[in-house]
C-alpha cells in the first residue's frame, strides 16, 4: 500500500468526502463522523436509514474517546480483550452525539481495527472513521475494489486500494454492557 493512497485519502476526508477501503472481511464506506455533511451524503449513497446508526472505525481507542461516555474498568477490561480485531462494540455514547452516527441508540457501534490498511488509514487521517460495508443497503457488500468501483464508484470520492482480511464475515457485534452478542462474525 502507497502512502501516496492514504494521504490522498485523508485529504478527501478533510474535505468532506466519502470513501471507500478494504476492511477485515469487506470493504467499507467511510467519511470524516465529525462532518454531519459528509455523514449525511454516506446514508444517501448507501440508502440506509439513518435510524439504524453507524459503526466508527479506529487504529487505538484514542481514537473513539470523544464519541464515548468514560468507560469503568471492567467494562474496558471486557472491551479491550477483543481489540484490536473484528468485533464491534455497542458502547455508552455521549449524549450530545448526532443520531446519525448512533441512530435511536444511547450506544454507538465502535471497533478497533487489526486491518493494517485501516490502521494506517486512521492514523494518516488521525481520527476515526464511519465504517459500513460498501454496498446499497440489502445489498451483498463488495470485496474488490473493482466492485466497488462498478457498484459505488460514481458516488465515492476516493478508493483506496488494497485487500480485504482473512475474515469470510462481517465483524461481529456485542452490546457491551450486557455482553450480547447482536450479530455474529
Amino acid at each position: 500500500m502507497s502512502h501516496w493512497h492514504l494521504r490522498r485519502a485523508a485529504r478527501w476526508l478533510k474535505a468532506g468526502g466519502v470513501i471507500a477501503y478494504p476492511t477485515e472481511a469487506v470493504y467499507g464506506i467511510g467519511c470524516d463522523p465529525h462532518n454531519l455533511s459528509a455523514v449525511t451524503r454516506l446514508l444517501h449513497i448507501k440508502q440506509r436509514d439513518w435510524r439504524k446508526g453507524l459503526i466508527l472505525v479506529a487504529a487505538d481507542f484514542a481514537q473513539l474517546e470523544p464519541f464515548l461516555l468514560p468507560l469503568c474498568t471492567d467494562l474496558q477490561a471486557r472491551v479491550f480483550s477483543a481489540w484490536p480485531g473484528p468485533v464491534t462494540w455497542l458502547l455508552p455514547a455521549r449524549p450530545q452525539l448526532s443520531p446519525l452516527l448512533r441512530g435511536t441508540h444511547n450506544t454507538l457501534a465502535v471497533r478497533v481495527s487489526a486491518h493494517p490498511l485501516v490502521k494506517d488509514l486512521c492514523q494518516t487521517w488521525q481520527g476515526a472513521l464511519v465504517s459500513t460495508s460498501a454496498n446499497l443497503s440489502r445489498q451483498t457488500p463488495a470485496k474488490t475494489r473493482r466492485q466497488v468501483q462498478q457498484r459505488l464508484g460514481q458516488t465515492l470520492d476516493w478508493i483506496v486500494p488494497g485487500a480485504v482480511g482473512g475474515h469470510s464475515k462481517p465483524s461481529e457485534i456485542r452490546e457491551a454492557l450486557s455482553n450480547r452478542t447482536v450479530r455474529a462474525g
